[in-house]
């Protein structure tokens, strides 16, 4: 049984999706399990129904006015780099309208039902692949799985959402009296629960570096420094999962193929470039070609 695993990564799911490409078109690769955090549960479904084309254009073609009703953030491009300053207007609107997050990203969800229809919901059911979104339940502190098997539409469109929102910037969402969150914060790189649903080989796409990079510098007003550190804190969740799995994968004889990013893409993926996104995908899908295929193959 294969399986198809892609890691969180905000806009650098860009990557992730030349990765795939390369490996679903050009190493034909057919997985019986799709598992996507975050920025991978966006990619999964259309992956799972071939549709490169369709979610080449949606990925990287988004932008923040596609993901926030409410928006955080403020980017700037001085002299070719992004900077990120604070919305102070709407932060003090959230604050004032008693909301426990910075921003709100009810468009995203709207984004998510245009590009991926009721049609695509009703060939993906018909097909016997599992698509599995990963989520935070904050209330209880873990992670839960979601399988297209076991929602209707409306359903499985909401927990890609959920997967999705980074908190605090993004929305909290409550169902059945419990809040939901990005599912990042508590399986980043869900190797393990792919092996749980007995995959005996799985491609796994994580959207960071395999070796620590340079110093960076730390954010200097507070609410930048707080992204550093969610950055921080998910950088150690990636390792644990990442650990994790490879310990789970020699324990139960599963072949790992992992692929990392190259180069360090981005410090805020929250950012979202639509010429980086389409150069990342590129970069994803050379990067897979070069590590998969020998070099005198390439000549």
């Amino acid at each position: 049984m294969k399986a198809l695993v892609i890691s969180g990564g905000g806009s650098k799911g860009a990557f992730a999706g030349g990765v795939a490409q390369y490996l679903l078109q050009n190493k034909n690769k057919n997985y019986d399990l799709f598992i996507g955090t975050s920025t991978g549960s966006l990619l999964i479904p259309h992956l799972a129904l071939g549709k490169i084309d369709k979610i080449y254009s949606a990925f990287t073609e988004v932008n923040m006015a596609k993901i926030f009703d409410v928006n955080p953030f403020i980017v700037k491009n001085k002299n070719g780099i992004d900077t990120v300053t604070i919305n102070h207007f709407n932060i003090i609107k959230q604050f004032f309208r008693r909301r426990r997050t910075f921003g709100e990203s009810k468009r995203l969800l709207n984004y998510i039902k245009e590009s991926f229809t009721m049609d695509d919901f009703r060939q993906l059911k018909a097909l016997q692949t599992d698509i599995v979104i990963s989520v935070t339940n904050l209330s209880k502190n873990r992670a839960e799985y979601k399988s297209i098997h076991d929602c209707n539409y409306d359903e499985f469109c909401n927990w890609i959402w959920i997967s999705s929102n980074y908190i605090p910037f993004m929305s909290l969402v409550s169902i059945n009296g419990f809040d939901y969150g990005d599912g990042g914060f508590s399986s980043l790189v869900p190797i393990q629960q792919a092996i749980i649903r007995g995959a005996t080989e799985i491609d796994v796409i994580v959207l960071e570096t395999e070796k620590t990079t340079a110093k960076i510098a730390i954010g200097k007003n507070p609410f930048s420094l707080l992204i550093d550190l969610f950055r921080i804190e998910l950088d150690q969740i990636e390792k644990h999962d990442i650990l994790l799995g490879k310990l789970t994968a020699a324990d139960n004889n599963v072949k790992l193929n992992i692929f990392y990013t190259p180069i360090e893409l981005t410090h805020n993926a929250l950012v979202f470039n639509n010429d980086k996104m389409k150069e990342w995908w590129k970069t994803g899908f050379d990067y897979a070609q070069n590590k998969s295929e020998p070099k005198e193959n390439l000549i």
